[in-house]
C-alpha cells in the first residue's frame, strides 16, 4: 500500500511542485485547492495515474471548508502520512487605511487558522497510530517585520511560533511537527513583487530540499541555506539599524480587493 500526502494550496506554485516529487517517491496524493480544475489540468498534463489521487474543493480560510475536506481524505483515502498546510496569501498593507484590516483578517484566516484547520482533522488519527508529519510552510518573511507586509510577515511569524506549540503538545505521540521557512520562490505570489528577491529558487528546486527535510523529520529549516543566513544576520540587527537599512525599500502592493 502507497504512502499518503496530503497537500494544500496544490493548485498552482509551491504546491504543485510538492506533490509532483511526492508522487515521483511513490506516494499517493491528497490534493486541495479551490481550483480544482487547475489540479486536474496539472494532473493530466503530468500523466499521474487517476488511482494515485484524489482532489478536493476547499478553502482553508474557511475552518469547517477545509476540516471537511480533511474528513473525507480520512473516510476515502485512509490516514495521510504526510500533511502539509501549504497554501498561504501575501497582500500588502497599510494599516493607515481602515480597509487594510479586513486585509489583515484575510490573511490570519488564511495562513494561520488555515494552517490549525488542515491539521486538526489528522492529530488525533496520527497519535492513534503512532506515525504522521505534519508540515507548515512559513516564511523568512516572519523572522523580522518588513515595512508594508504587516500581515504576511506577522502570519509567518505565527506560523513559526505555533509549529513550536504544536511540536511540544505532540511531543511522544509519534507525529512530527516540521516548520518550513521559504525564501523566494519563483511562484505566482512572487511574481508581483517589485523588489529585488535574492537567492530567487525555482519551486521544483524548493520542492526537492524540502522533501529531504521533511523525511528526515527535521523540526525547522530555512531554504535556501542561504536566505537562512540572510535572515539569522537580520535578526541580529539592532533596530534602529534594521529600520534605517529597510527605510524607503518598495512595498508589496496594497489591494483594494477586501
Amino acid at each position: 500500500m502507497s504512502r499518503l500526502v496530503f497537500i494544500t494550496g496544490a493548485s498552482s506554485g509551491i504546491g504543485q511542485s510538492l506533490a509532483w516529487r511526492y508522487y515521483q517517491a511513490g506516494y499517493s496524493l491528497a490534493l486541495v485547492a479551490r481550483r480544482t480544475q487547475e489540479i486536474e489540468l496539472w494532473a493530466s498534463s503530468r500523466q499521474i495515474s487517476r488511482s494515485r489521487y484524489k482532489i478536493y474543493s476547499a478553502d482553508v480560510s474557511i475552518p469547517d471548508s477545509i476540516v471537511m475536506a480533511g474528513q473525507a481524505c480520512l473516510t476515502q483515502q485512509g490516514i495521510p502520512d504526510v500533511v502539509i498546510a501549504n497554501a498561504g496569501i501575501s497582500i500588502g498593507m497599510d494599516t493607515a487605511h481602515r480597509e487594510d484590516l479586513a486585509i489583515m483578517a484575510r490573511t490570519f484566516a488564511t495562513n494561520n487558522i488555515g494552517m490549525a484547520a488542515t491539521f486538526q482533522p489528522f492529530i488525533a488519527a496520527m497519535a492513534r497510530r503512532g506515525s504522521g508529519t505534519l508540515v507548515g510552510i512559513g516564511s523568512v518573511a516572519g523572522i523580522r517585520g518588513l515595512p508594508g507586509h504587516g500581515a504576511y510577515c506577522s502570519s509567518k511569524a505565527a506560523v513559526i511560533s505555533y509549529g513550536e506549540s504544536l511540536r511540544g503538545e505532540l511531543r511522544g505521540s509519534g507525529v512530527k511537527v516540521v516548520t518550513l521557512c521559504p525564501g523566494y520562490i519563483d511562484t505566482p505570489l512572487t511574481r508581483k513583487n517589485t523588489y529585488s528577491m535574492p537567492f530567487l529558487m525555482h519551486p521544483d528546486d524548493f520542492a526537492a530540499k524540502a522533501f529531504k527535510t521533511i523525511t528526515a523529520g527535521v523540526s525547522y529549516r530555512v531554504i535556501p541555506w542561504q536566505m537562512g543566513v540572510v535572515a539569522k544576520m537580520l535578526r541580529l540587527l539592532p533596530n534602529w539599524l534594521f529600520d534605517k537599512a529597510f527605510a524607503g525599500r518598495p512595498r508589496k502592493p496594497r489591494s483594494t480587493n477586501t
